[in-house]
């Protein structure tokens, strides 16, 4: 059974559709990356399997368990719009970061708000399981720092380990690096091929399009609101079907 199954997935804002009918599934622990070229609706595709928009049709389901049904007209209270969230984590282009508290506390925060048995020895754990977080990251010397103390790719690598925190089904990713400068690009892409590495279940929005080859088992071309093209990295990167595709990754020429 696939993780994730997402059908006929519409959205509009106004008379403008944003997503057509998009239709695609992952299996776990796979790495998916979605490329395509600003505007495509790659982002509030994203949005859209986070609850932060609601789609006006089709259906999202997490391990069998469907989340979002558009046929059923259901209104959700905030209480299972969170619940709902919790199956996925998602790192934003600019980081997002709470100025206010550290990199440990941002990372902490969340399961701590959420622990249904505020005991100490829980806090304890939560804040455990934040520093071998804040380690995979290379940040275990930072967990006292606050935000605007770290370069921005350190901001970002604590905004995963944040994500990370509260064990999502599947990790999200949007525009992960469009926020950084080349040199911190690539500290914070290690990270995530790291992850890919240890099977970690991910959707990667990126217009870097050798990592999207390199470190992706499937890869999404969207276009105007539709999926134009899916398949593996060597299918869609190397022998694209479509012609738009062929136009858009004509100016990736490197990416294998």
């Amino acid at each position: 059974m696939a993780l994730l199954k997402v059908q006929h997935v519409k959205k509009n804002f106004g008379q403008t559709e944003v997503l057509k009918d998009i239709s695609f599934t992952m299996e776990k622990g796979e790495a998916l990356s979605i490329i395509g070229s600003s505007g495509s609706g790659k982002t509030t595709l994203l949005r859209c399997l986070n609850f932060l928009e609601t789609p006006d049709e089709g259906q999202i389901i997490v391990n069998g368990e469907t989340l979002f049904d558009g046929s059923a007209h259901t209104h959700f209270s905030d209480e299972q719009i969170r619940k709902k969230r919790l199956h996925f984590g998602l790192v934003f282009q600019q980081f997002n970061l709470f100025p206010q508290y550290t990199a440990l506390e941002n990372v902490t925060l969340a399961p701590k708000l959420l622990s249904a048995d505020k005991t100490g020895a829980q806090f304890t754990n939560i804040e455990e399981t934040a520093r071998r977080l804040l380690g995979m990251m290379g940040l275990l010397n930072r967990a006292n720092n606050y935000p605007h103390q770290l370069s921005g790719g350190q901001q970002q690598r604590v905004a995963i380990a944040r994500a990370l925190a509260l064990h999502p089904d599947i990790l999200c990713f949007d525009e992960p690096t469009s926020a950084l400068d080349p040199e911190l690009t690539g500290e914070v892409l290690r990270v995530i091929r790291s992850l890919a590495e240890q099977h970690t279940t991910m959707i990667i929005v990126t217009h870097e399009m050798k990592f999207a080859h390199d470190v992706a088992d499937k890869v999404l071309f969207m276009d105007n609101g539709v999926i134009l093209e899916q398949g593996t990295p060597e299918e869609v990167f190397d022998k694209p079907q479509h012609e738009r595709t062929r136009q858009f990754l004509a100016g990736y020429r490197d990416v294998t």
